[in-house]
């Protein structure tokens, strides 16, 4: 199980260790400002279901979605020579090796099974992409909500939060962000490599080679 899954289950640790720390580490902050505003602190479980807890998570992982759904879809037609992140320019070199009796069951069956199979991680990231979205836009809101509260300002509503500039300051250093991250990857594995990552292409391959 180990050497099939490995890699899996090694995110999956690294995840629930690095949420459990931004967890523990923003129930602190919070707690230290909700002090600072005179309130009293809150237990852990009660902070999971603040808006800064709620907009901190998702208002990351909707620029992640975004960027692997975007880098998803843009790769289907976009190349880059060189790179190891891109399909070949070619078309002949892109083949479907395929062994017999391994052919996922959508293909078999054809029709809006297919069309929907065929699109079905692009689908996937732009579904998780909008709930993250939308979580992080509540979560943004619910945390104003609090603030406002303890200045004892008026509320406002969520739809005037939407519209307001910091609600999008807090999207856009994100995507900013991921895309820096993709070009990054995209750019450098023209020239650089790393031995025996699927990421990389081979050591000895020429520069002018496209895709791992």
């Amino acid at each position: 199980m180990w050497h099939r899954n490995s890699l899996s289950i090694v995110l999956g640790l690294l995840f629930l260790a690095f949420i459990t720390a931004q967890t523990v580490s923003g129930w602190h902050v919070y707690n230290a400002e909700r002090v600072k505003d005179g309130a009293a602190m809150i237990g852990l479980l009660a902070y999971l279901h603040s808006g800064h807890f709620i907009s901190s998570t998702f208002e990351n992982w909707e620029s992640e979605f975004l960027q692997m759904g975007m880098y998803v879809v843009l790769t289907v037609k976009l190349r880059q020579a060189g790179s190891a992140e891109s399909k070949p320019l070619d078309p002949a070199d892109e083949e479907d090796k395929m062994a017999p009796g391994t052919t996922p069951w959508p293909v078999r069956k054809g029709g809006i099974w297919l069309k929907l199979y065929e699109n079905s991680l692009a689908i996937t990231f732009g579904a998780l992409f909008l709930m993250s979205f939308c979580l992080h836009l509540y979560g943004s809101w619910r945390h104003e909500l609090d603030e406002r509260a303890a200045q004892h300002e008026l509320p406002i509503t969520i739809w005037n939060h939407l519209s307001a500039s910091e609600f999008w300051f807090e999207s856009f250093q994100n995507w900013q962000s991921e895309f820096l991250a993709v070009l990054s990857l995209v750019v450098l594995t023209i020239w650089l490599r790393q031995k025996d990552s699927p990421q990389s292409k081979s050591v000895a391959a020429p520069h002018s080679q496209t895709g791992s």
